[in-house]
């Protein structure tokens, strides 16, 4: 018997970037690279996990955004080119290293990871998705997901339709690709504020995440802290992350990320080599990421060594089993003070495992294992399987709160980004009038363009935005990106206004904006 459970929650996320206007875009990699780097090797983990009848169970959010990518064809043809060019680039660094053996190694190494990814996509027809949702179906993945398009669900709250478009559009989506209604919701930055769960219980869902001062300074004072769940006064569950599992793996200043043996992620040869021999592999005339990282992180020095695989994995088990070790010792400390078994949360983005850090995969994979089969103080449990096994919990609102810096929401409203808010808001208000005026519309063209309108809206909405230029990492095109979808909102609003849709730029805009295909605009309408 189990005395308390650990749950691996994995949020997937990236903003909506397609660009069919141009032939190769540069923020397209940042699909490719988590696709590679990330949720491949998961699915593979996954798929391991289950081949080998390892009892696992795990929780994967699947944002409706990185969905609506992973299901584009455009976007799958252009992976599927993108991993060719890697592996033909693959074959010229073996030859480039034909007289370096350790270096030699590595780039086979990295042949046959990029061949290997390439099968994989093949094998599931290019439809990663279809893979995560076998897993669901096998009882070892559960499968979540967030607001549309990850919009910041506090600072648009003033407008509780577009929250409800928000919530709802995402529900559908990820049931329309998976064939579910998903019963957790991932907060879009894990941020909360009083009365969102109703939102969220009046679309079914059954709990969702907040920060760890979301709980300890809830209207309820909570008896066990973060390890237990806090019901809402609507009934939806409110988890908390336990900052100290979740710091010692994503921190690379104190947990095991930034360990020596461990890739480095910084040095990659898209920065280094002569730009001449990379051009066929760049996203046009600038510099990018190849995925060719032929050094470990080594230390507080520029002078990085080789990087080694097989001793990153090793290291590895060595951290899966120290995470373990600590996590035990945890729950046995609290289980002998709770009357009910402690639930330890430990939510992530997804992109840290692979991405960011390389080993984070074969990590995950090890803890699952030693966690089945080398204890028996720990079980591996989804929440929702929690909520089952265990129904009764203290009720109460969590405190607003995000899992940004201090908790609060300063990362998405500052003096860099405030201008956006003005924009959405007012957005928000027109979106609603018209919704109104045409809610009982038959005009087929108006309805297309209504609901353009609507994709419009969201896409400006992303967190993602503000986020980015706060940190100030491609800030001038995720500014561009909201000012573009704002002005195509206007300018579809004028054209419904005055009667005006030209049907060819409609087109136009639809297959430029293209996610969700049956967004609905009348989330908008004061009564649909």
């Amino acid at each position: 018997m189990v005395k308390g459970y650990l749950s691996f929650v994995l949020h997937a996320h990236l903003p909506f970037v397609r660009h069919p206007e141009f032939e190769q875009f540069l923020e397209e990699r940042w699909l490719f690279e988590a696709i590679s780097e990330t949720y491949i090797p998961l699915l593979r983990m996954c798929e391991g996990l289950h081949a080998d009848r390892v009892p696992f169970r795990i929780t994967l959010s699947i944002s409706p955004s990185l969905l609506a990518m992973l299901e584009d064809e455009l976007l799958g043809s252009r992976y599927r080119k993108h991993l060719q060019n890697s592996i033909e680039l693959a074959d010229k660094e073996i030859t480039r290293h034909a007289n370096n053996g350790h270096f030699k190694w590595l780039a086979e190494y990295y042949r046959s990871w990029f061949t290997d990814t390439l099968a994989l996509f093949d094998k599931h027809d290019g439809r990663i998705s279809q893979g995560f949702k076998r897993m669901h179906e096998a009882g070892c993945i559960e499968l979540i997901t967030t607001a549309a398009t990850h919009g910041f669900l506090p600072l648009l709250s003033a407008q509780p339709k577009t929250v409800k478009a928000q919530v709802a559009t995402g529900l559908d989506y990820f049931e329309s690709v998976f064939g579910f209604r998903a019963s957790g919701m991932w907060l879009p930055e894990c941020a909360y504020y009083p009365k969102l769960d109703e939102v969220l219980a009046s679309e079914g869902v059954r709990y969702f995440f907040t920060e760890s001062i979301g709980i300890d300074h809830a209207s309820t004072a909570p008896f066990y802290g973060v390890y237990a769940p806090l019901y809402t006064p609507s009934s939806v569950a409110a988890f908390g992350r336990d900052q100290a599992s979740t710091k010692q793996v994503w921190s690379a200043e104190v947990g095991f990320p930034g360990d020596g043996v461990y890739r480095e992620f910084y040095r990659d040869i898209g920065h280094e080599l002569d730009f001449e021999y990379l051009r066929p592999y760049m996203p046009g005339s600038v510099r990018a990421d190849t995925g060719f990282k032929y050094h470990r992180i080594t230390g507080r020095t520029a002078n990085k060594q080789p990087y080694d695989h097989f001793n990153a994995k090793q290291k590895a088990a060595h951290h899966a089993q120290e995470f373990i070790n600590q996590r035990i010792g945890h729950i046995e400390h609290l289980s002998s003070l709770m009357t009910t078994p402690p639930i330890v949360l430990a939510p992530f983005d997804a992109e840290l495992f692979g991405h960011w850090w390389f080993e984070g995969p074969q990590w995950l994979d090890y803890v699952i294992r030693k966690c089945v089969y080398d204890q028996k103080t720990i079980g591996l449990a989804s929440p929702i399987d929690y909520l089952k096994a265990h129904p009764v919990h203290q009720c109460g609102y969590p405190a607003t709160s995000t899992w940004g810096h201090k908790g609060y929401a300063e990362t998405w409203i500052n003096g860099k980004v405030d201008w956006i808010y003005e924009d959405l808001y007012a957005c928000g208000i027109e979106m609603t009038r018209l919704a109104n005026k045409n809610k009982t519309t038959k005009n087929p063209l108006r309805v297309r363009a209504m609901n353009q309108c609507m994709r419009e809206l969201l896409l400006a909405q992303s967190s993602d935005w503000p986020f980015i230029i706060s940190n100030g990492t491609s800030a001038e095109y995720a500014a561009r990106r909201v000012r573009d979808h704002v002005s195509r909102f206007h300018w579809l609003s004028k054209a419904i206004e005055t009667d005006t849709v030209d049907s060819e730029t409609l087109s136009t805009l639809e297959y430029l904006d293209n996610p969700f295909p049956s967004v609905d605009f009348k989330l908008y309408c004061e009564k649909r």
